[in-house]
């Protein structure tokens, strides 16, 4: 089988980098399938994730700014090229099936231009926040989704609660797969740990917040962020530490290729996101024994963690119950031990032979469809 991943990079720490490098590694390598990814603007840079020698990288050196609307004119006006560049792609890859990872202007055009080719598309964030769109200008955009959806082969959502929002084509619930190792953390470091891109969505000033409030009566403790900043989002994180004066206590850390080797070092795992759809980062805390506290986040951590078993799941911007739950895992060693243990077996739902499975399944049901 045939199969082309689509995405904008791979050159940035981040969950969507990483499970497609863990799904293509496996089709190329377990499954002996032949895998290309074709990025838009890797911008001659390595990738961040391991991936097999057997897949083969393009990219089409399109370089949208980012920092500008997709419907900016300086972006819309490299669309005809973008388009064409696919076209030449697909005429001389003759893919089985294409899958379109990440979010960029080609999701608005990929399945007018795809021929008889399958083309998957897969959704990495919740539509929670603009499942109504309220100005003008998200109405046209909400327009534009839904016709381009209904064009697409199938549609895949990462947990149950999101396919509420997609009301076309087919859609499947496939979530991310585990990275599970023996690797198992001690238990035993006073430090909190939260992980992910330092940007608004993630909401670590609750974090900070619930910290501070605990930080007097547990002075041995540390909480930890790794994760690279975005749009001058740790500068301003940093100044509400200052103010708390607790600057040598809560930390940056950073970036990592292996956040699940700094996992050793740390005995919970924290999350206050505004949203998550099915963050990896839980996966990997659940793999390595962390006991988790998380808000109830629309739309991910509920479908990943168990409430009251590997970990604990606050109403959604709690910070009183959150604060509790957070300080009674700091105090409370075995209830850690016993709480990460029962994170390790309930990984297992997620090993990645079980969602590659699922995969496969939709792969060939979507050729065969196509070949009728």
């Amino acid at each position: 089988m045939k199969i082309l991943y689509l995405t904008d990079q791979l050159y940035l720490h981040g969950g969507i980098e990483k499970v497609l490098s863990q799904k293509a590694n496996y089709f190329a390598d377990v499954s002996g399938d032949e895998v290309t990814i074709l990025t838009y603007q890797q911008k001659d840079r390595k990738p961040v994730y391991r991936l097999s020698g057997e897949i083969r990288l393009l990219d089409l050196n399109i370089n949208y700014d980012i920092a500008k609307s997709y419907f900016h004119p300086v972006n819309l006006q490299k669309v005809p090229t973008h388009i064409a560049a696919l076209k030449r792609v697909f005429r001389d890859l003759k893919p089985d099936v294409i899958v379109s990872s990440s979010f960029g202007p080609d999701f608005y055009f990929l399945p007018y231009i795809n021929g008889n080719i399958p083309v998957i598309k897969e959704f990495h964030s919740s539509r929670t926040l603009n499942s109504r769109p309220g100005s003008v200008k998200e109405q046209i955009l909400s327009a534009l989704s839904r016709n381009a959806e209904k064009k697409y082969t199938g549609l895949v959502v990462l947990n149950p609660d999101e396919v509420q929002y997609y009301h076309f084509g087919a859609v499947s619930v496939i979530p991310n797969p585990a990275e599970i190792t023996d690797d198992r953390a001690p238990l035993i470091h006073k430090r909190i740990l939260a992980a992910g891109r330092i940007s608004p969505v993630k909401n670590f000033g609750d974090l900070i917040q619930a910290f501070a409030q605990l930080s007097a009566d547990y002075p041995d403790w540390q909480l930890h962020f790794w994760g690279e900043d975005y749009i001058g989002t740790q500068a301003k994180l940093q100044s509400q530490i200052d103010r708390l004066a607790l600057s040598d206590r809560i930390l940056f850390m950073g970036v990592t290729d292996n956040l699940k080797a700094s996992m050793q070092k740390y005995s919970i795992y924290a999350m206050t996101s505004e949203t998550e759809c099915f963050p990896m980062v839980l996966l990997e805390s659940l793999s390595a024994g962390l006991p988790v506290v998380s808000y109830d986040s629309p739309t991910g951590p509920r479908h990943i963690v168990t409430g009251g078993e590997d970990g604990f799941i606050v109403p959604c911007k709690n910070l009183d119950i959150f604060t509790q739950k957070l300080e009674q895992l700091m105090t409370d060693e075995n209830l850690r031990r016993k709480i990460g243990a029962k994170g390790r077996e309930n990984v297992q739902r997620f090993n990645i032979d079980k969602i590659m499975e699922q995969w496969q399944y939709l792969f060939k049901e979507v050729i065969a469809k196509a070949n009728q």
